[in-house]
């Protein structure tokens, strides 16, 4: 026994000479507790610790040149040894395999594919890698560490997003500073409206870091520029949103971590004095606690007391504000009307948050910016997306603007903000007003012009032919609404929307065409008869194609299909998902991109009529309600639209909002993917609704059964169809404030990204609807709403 003990020592410290002057180990070679993997260069050190007064053992890269161990990547962080007979072995599979001393599987690393040859090796940025042994291509790895980061933050490390994978990667604190677990602070990179990194805890958002401005990201103090100590860049394409730096000079030994408190630190190493330097730090001050000043107020540690609102902005509530209680932030001392706001510059202030904002990239002047957000009632504010010399693009800020501050030291790294103001807040109010005024004017009278002959020309076919159908009938003494026009016509009149031939306003503002709503092209009133016209859609609405008549079937089983099986042939995978976005597009222009924010409050397969090429028109805005820029939701007494579309908070309450329309949609969605309707809709097997079965299939992994798979047969593509329905769960959850907003919908539409986790959807089945609301709603059967016109 003591002979084999000796030869066990032996081993060991063989072992230990061998990795110790190598920076690699292969199929046949391991490393155990006492040894070490040194990359090539000698900077950083693979092996055994033991972390503050713990006895326990982890496997971890440190500095190796550098005194006071300095760990910056755990494997085991959530699977301690509790003794040193650990040993790390890799297999032919290409694995890395941590054991104990009874050969148990204490942890390991998965191998994206099988190579000939697999080495594991540590390299001199302090990335532990598994790669074939003749390629060196980073893209070619089979694993890396740097995927897996632990609370440290590396130079050429990438942090956010791989919408491949769908995998992200962000840096969470240690519990402690003898526990490398994951602690309570996570430090990840955000894809809601333009992208942008959190610190978050288990009490929320911690410290924001504002969003990318094409140098930095605009909270932090200025690092520098390309030439000096780092280089940042974010990178953002189909397959990845990921943020990296890079260190410009190799005498800079740099890294960042996150704290088990939750404060970020930029640290580099001091030669002279044999220590670790604080660069910077995030929070700097009680400035940096999230939102600390509430909406559109402005934190200083420099004032007394620090939260000021903007200027020509005043406290909500100015009781509260006294008493330093500055949750209700600020609002506009003068109101917004839309019409002829205008924008004012606030310099040296940290970007708003950007998760209800939206981009346009490319070289676009602000003046550029200015308009497009002008033109939108909805858009508060606007920045330079990109402020590098290359740089151009336009920001655009939604909703209240949050967690502002100001922030010295921002240099070369500076980035303006534009807030829409009241025009009264600017003496060149009056001046615009009567610029636009008489340009109005000049517009009006040409379309009056126009109006005159087009009314002749109407008048002179009437007379021919004796009762033009098509006639506004003026005989009655009373006043006629005059027609629209096509969108040619329009543009030919206005010069393309110029400003000089701008049409003048309603109560919606001015009306523009958009592609996914149904154009009107005028009206006709002939004796008792009102009528509007509309473009023709030669396929009709979206529910004579998907829609089922449950009275006609017989045998009620999962995989029943359409009725209409012509019909619904027609929407094979690819027309069902042009479908599913063209309506996304449609609403978040009425909800975003129009003069003044639009609810439809009546959203349904009926009210969604096709072209000649399948592409999707919203229709019928009888129940429509405008919101101004301010408002956000309404409630009324009397609830009116579809059972089977209509949100829980809408039904039950009364109380509309944006989040109304996207529950709506969220319907919808499913009704096109499952060729299904909500409401009818029933199986042998339970009593659930559309979104009840849609719920239960999900969280039984089973959403690919939801699928209308007999009608779209070959043509289906499966990544799409489950984005969508689960894109589609997220938009029917009971809690408006869960759902999420339409921009954000069109956004996960579009892009392989890693989607948050569905809750349960309101009105689980159609009880929930039929029980709760028989006596205080206006509601229809048969999928009929109540408007205040109907169509023939």
């Amino acid at each position: 026994m003591k002979e084999i003990w000796k030869s066990f020592i032996a081993s060991l410290f063989i072992n230990s000479i061998l990795c110790a002057a190598t920076d690699s180990i292969n199929i046949s070679e391991s490393i155990r507790d006492g040894a070490t993997l040194v990359s090539s260069g000698g900077m950083f050190a693979l092996g055994f610790f033991s972390p503050g007064q713990s006895r326990n053992r982890y496997l971890g890269i440190w500095y190796n040149n550098i005194p006071n161990q300095t760990v910056v990547w755990v494997a085991n962080r959530e699977a301690p040894l509790t003794n040193n007979t650990g040993v790390l072995t890799l297999t032919e599979a290409g694995t890395l395999n941590l054991l104990n001393e009874t050969d148990g599987l204490i942890w390991s690393t998965n191998a994206s594919r099988t190579v000939q040859n697999p080495t594991a090796q540590l390299l001199d940025s302090g990335n532990l890698v598994v790669k074939d042994a003749d390629d060196d291509r980073p893209e070619n790895f089979l694993w890396q560490s740097f995927d897996h980061p632990t609370d440290t933050y590396l130079p050429d490390m990438k942090m956010g997003w791989d919408l491949i994978r769908g995998e992200e990667r962000h840096i969470s604190s240690w519990r402690s500073k003898d526990d490398p677990a994951p602690g309570a602070f996570i430090t990840h990179m955000d894809l809601s409206g333009y992208p942008q990194i959190f610190t978050e805890g288990v009490r929320g958002v911690r410290y924001r870091h504002g969003p990318w401005n094409g140098v930095q990201f605009s909270g932090i103090a200025y690092i520098g520029s390309d030439d000096e100590t780092f280089r940042l860049a974010l990178e953002m394409n189909k397959d990845q949103v990921m943020y990296w730096e890079h260190v410009m000079q190799l005498s800079v030994v740099s890294r960042v971590t996150l704290d088990p408190d939750g404060t970020g630190i930029r640290w580099t190493w001091n030669e002279g004095n044999q220590a670790w330097s604080i660069y910077n730090s995030f929070p700097i001050d009680s400035c940096d606690n999230y939102n600390k000043c509430g909406a559109y107020g402005s934190c200083n540690v420099a004032e007394s007391p620090p939260c000021q609102c903007l200027d020509r902005f005043v406290p909500r509530d100015p009781g509260s504000w006294s008493r330093t209680d500055w949750s209700g932030g600020c609002v506009r001392r003068a109101p917004l009307n839309c019409r002829d706001d205008v924008f004012f510059k606030y310099s040296r202030q940290k970007m708003p948050d950007s998760r209800n904002s939206s981009v346009i990239g490319g070289r676009i002047s602000l003046d550029e910016c200015e308009a497009i957000c002008s033109r939108n009632c909805s858009c508060v504010a606007y920045a330079r997306l990109n402020i590098s010399k290359e740089g151009g693009g336009c920001l655009f800020y939604y909703g209240d603007l949050l967690d502002t501050r100001t922030v010295p030291g921002l240099g070369v790294a500076e980035q303006d903000l534009y807030i829409r103001m009241s025009s009264t807040e600017s003496g060149s109010g009056r001046k615009k007003r009567a610029t636009i005024l008489i340009a109005s004017f000049a517009s009006v009278a040409g379309i009056v012009l126009c109006l005159v002959i087009i009314l002749l020309c109407c008048w002179n076919k009437r007379r021919k032919e004796g009762a033009g159908a098509g006639a506004l009938n003026l005989s009655n003494g009373k006043e006629a609404e005059l027609p629209l026009f096509s969108l040619s016509t329009v543009l030919k009149a206005t010069n393309h929307f110029s400003m000089a031939n701008k049409l003048g306003e309603g109560g919606f503002g001015p009306v523009y065409w958009h592609r996914n709503l149904v154009r009107l092209l005028g009206g006709c009133i002939e004796r008792e008869e009102n009528m509007l016209i509309y473009e023709y859609l030669p396929n009709s609405s979206l529910d004579q194609h998907i829609d089922i008549d449950t009275q006609q079937i017989k045998v009620l089983t999962p995989q029943y299909v359409n009725t209409d099986q012509t019909k619904s042939r027609l929407l094979n995978w690819e027309k069902r998902f042009n479908i599913i976005n063209g309506i996304a597009k449609g609403i978040l222009y009425l909800h975003q991109d129009s003069r003044l924010r639009i609810i439809h409050r009546d959203l349904k397969t009926s009210n969604i009529l096709l072209d000649a090429d399948m592409n999707p028109k919203i229709s019928d805005f009888g129940l429509a309600r405008t919101f101004a820029g301010n408002e956000t939701e309404a409630k009324t007494r009397r609830v009116v639209g579809t059972y089977g579309y209509m949100s829980p908070e809408y039904a039950i309450d009364g109380v509309f909002s944006v989040k109304s329309d996207v529950f709506s949609f969220g319907v919808l969605v499913l009704e096109i993917v499952s060729g299904k309707r909500n409401r009818g809709f029933c199986l042998e097997d339970h009593d659930l609704n559309l979104l009840g079965h849609a719920w239960r299939l999900y969280k039984e992994d089973k959403t690919s059964q939801l699928v209308d798979s007999t009608s779209v047969g070959d043509s289906l593509d499966t990544k799409q169809a489950l984005r969508s329905i689960h894109v589609a769960l997220l938009c029917v959850q009971k809690r408006p404030e869960d759902r999420p907003s339409m921009s954000s919908v069109v956004f996960m539409l579009g892009n392989e990204i890693a989607i948050a986790e569905a809750k349960e959807p309101g009105f689980f089945t159609e009880r929930d609807v039929g029980i709760a609301h028989k006596s205080n709603a206006t509601n229809s059967e048969n999928q009929v709403s109540m408007s205040l016109i109907q169509g023939r």
